[in-house]
């Protein structure tokens, strides 16, 4: 809520993905994935990375893969 004299204007996020025409989120492009992760681990979810709902799913299926392949730590190593 804003407060008198104050205005809210909100940027609107867009899906950087849909922007760069990215059909298919690869589960080896550890690069791009770790854009979605945060540093304890965790997948960022979509009201704060922006991504549309099909994007998102496709970064929660590749994160998860990349986990199991050792490519992504499941967690940070400082925090085991």
């Amino acid at each position: 809520m804003a407060r008198e004299g104050e205005s809210r204007s909100f940027r609107r996020k867009f899906c950087k993905l849909c922007f760069d025409k990215i059909d298919r989120i690869d589960y080896k492009d550890d690069r791009r994935l770790t854009r979605f992760i945060t540093d304890r681990g965790k997948i960022v979810p979509r009201r704060i990375s922006g991504t549309c709902a099909r994007h998102q799913a496709q970064i929660t299926e590749a994160v998860k893969r990349a986990r199991i392949l050792a490519l992504l730590p499941f967690t940070s190593e400082q925090y085991r």
